[in-house]
């Protein structure tokens, strides 16, 4: 194992010892998880990491396909954090490109990696999430980046507070920030990104369930909208300069169809025991008001009372 190159916070707090990971106390049907052929990383060299006091295992997983462009960068920014207990998964898609070259270039300081096809972004989550062994974990989509101190953050606002789960800042096209969860109940872009800003403990995730594949597009939103309603769990968001991550714009959420994006959201809703009438009023003014904002003049007057509102 190459430690004497470099100083990467995932060469810190290395045992021989592993913590019982994820699916083991989520479900013993998983074992087909490890039925992987192309893998790699510390935990298969017999390394591991484990939670000590006031220093919880974070478990950061990223997922990737044909992501030879951005991935490094999305690597980098977890092996360079200023937090040394970490344990880095990835799970690529069998990427057809230099993803897994990257990938093996990394592998002294990755925990884990697999290469497999799957069913979908959430589908990868999941694999990741059941291999996960943290007691906090984070997502990281092989667009995106963090900053230098997120995963430090996210450990700080844990160790303070008693939450679930956490959205930190993320830089997009602007700084985004907050949580606005008594909005819920009629839109869903209520916080900053999943990818780069959400973190959730192992015990909130383990009550909550996984992504539900159902949803291609957005089970993140299914799976926030089950944290508030159906279990009651407690988030809150950083302090606005607290930011955890950098957001690529032109990332898969960027390209969907505003139709794709209401159909999928209004599926979400009824799974979720949503009053059928006042999700098909929703969508109705929903949708008068799309058309609405195309019009220059009334574009204008709709954000000056988003404002007012704060909507």
């Amino acid at each position: 194992m190459s430690i004497n190159t470099k100083d990467y916070s995932t060469l810190k707090n290395i045992k021989k010892v592993p913590e019982k990971i994820f699916y083991e106390k989520y479900s013993t049907k998983k074992k087909e998880l490890f039925n992987y052929v192309k893998s790699g990383g510390l935990r298969k060299k017999n390394f591991f990491k484990t939670s000590e006091n006031n220093k919880p295992l974070i478990s950061i997983i990223t997922i990737c396909l044909n992501s030879e462009k951005t991935l490094e960068k999305s690597i980098q920014s977890v092996l360079n954090q200023n937090y040394d207990n970490i344990e880095y998964i990835i799970i690529d898609g069998c990427s057809r490109d230099k993803s897994l070259e990257i990938i093996n270039n990394y592998d002294d300081f990755i925990d884990l990696w697999i290469s497999q096809k799957d069913d979908g972004i959430y589908d990868a989550m999941n694999k990741g999430i059941l291999l996960s062994s943290g007691e906090i974990i984070g997502i990281l989509n092989a667009d995106d980046e963090y900053t230098k101190d997120a995963v430090k953050l996210a450990k700080e606002y844990f160790s303070a507070k008693k939450i679930d789960f956490l959205f930190g800042s993320v830089k997009k096209d602007r700084l985004l920030s907050g949580f606005h969860q008594k909005k819920i109940n009629w839109k869903f872009n209520i916080y900053p990104a999943h990818s780069s800003g959400f973190f959730i403990t192992q015990k909130a995730q383990l009550i909550s369930g996984l992504y539900d594949q159902n949803f291609p597009l957005h089970a993140d939103y299914d799976l926030i909208f089950r944290l508030i309603k159906k279990f009651q769990l407690n988030g809150i968001a950083m302090n606005r300069e607290h930011v955890t991550g950098i957001f690529n714009e032109m990332g898969k959420s960027s390209q969907e169809s505003k139709l794709s994006y209401f159909s999928e959201e209004f599926k979400i809703r009824k799974k979720n025991n949503q009053n059928i009438f006042f999700i098909s009023l929703l969508f109705l003014i929903k949708i008068i008001y799309q058309q609405l904002f195309k019009i220059p003049y009334l574009k204008k007057f709709f954000h000056k009372l988003r404002k007012l509102i704060n909507y």
